[in-house]
């Protein structure tokens, strides 16, 4: 990558971010183009160099960190089922407080009837949240750490609505409820519950 590149793509990033802080602070809908651009400090033609308009920014923001996430997971091989989801729930969770509420409910608002979701919202991140969750236990039955007879579907869409449950009581409770402190606690006292009858020599540790 040459300076050129890389220069380009600190910029993007310097959009990127200082969108997701005016996303925390103001919401979607009360934020422009030229918002993101001053606070930034670069020019707004600059913005379209990277995006074709505001909303492709708001895709960029709720897709990426979580494919980082994914790229993380795979370095955690070595780990057993438990450490390896707990480990995925709490940095999922640790992104969506990061990007704060606004945007949470920005994703929630947008995606939450699939059969009219416009093509500048992200409709496919609760299929990308299910297959990660699926690659995670079917790896575990391959590996041997969950019996074959481990209805991987079943308790991908149970704990993955456990996890999308805590994002929407968190935007419905305005903060009250704490996302990341109760995340942890699941994976304290429910995930190993779930997974329990089905773990091999009681990997949990």
């Amino acid at each position: 990558m040459n300076k050129r590149q890389i220069s380009a793509n600190e910029t993007k990033q310097k959009l990127v971010n200082t969108a997701i802080n005016l996303l925390k602070e103001h919401g979607f809908d009360a934020i422009n183009v030229e918002d993101i651009t001053k606070a930034a400090g670069v020019a707004k033609g600059t913005f379209y160099t990277h995006f074709k308009k505001k909303e492709d920014i708001a895709l960029e923001i709720s897709r990426t960190p979580f494919k980082k996430l994914s790229e993380d997971m795979q370095q955690l091989k070595y780990k057993n089922i438990i450490e390896s989801l707990t480990y995925y729930f709490k940095h999922f969770m640790e992104l969506v407080e990061m990007y704060g509420i606004n945007t949470c409910r920005e994703w929630i608002k947008g995606v939450i009837d699939p059969k009219n979701v416009t093509e500048d919202k992200d409709g496919e991140k609760w299929l990308y949240d299910v297959k990660m969750l699926e690659d995670i236990l079917n790896n575990a039955v391959k590996n041997q750490e969950l019996s074959k007879s481990t209805p991987v579907e079943l308790l991908t869409h149970i704990i993955i609505s456990e996890l999308y449950g805590m994002m929407l009581c968190w935007c419905l409770s305005d903060q009250k409820f704490e996302p990341l402190e109760w995340t942890e606690k699941f994976c304290e006292f429910q995930l190993k519950a779930i997974l329990e009858q089905y773990l091999i020599g009681k990997k949990e540790g």
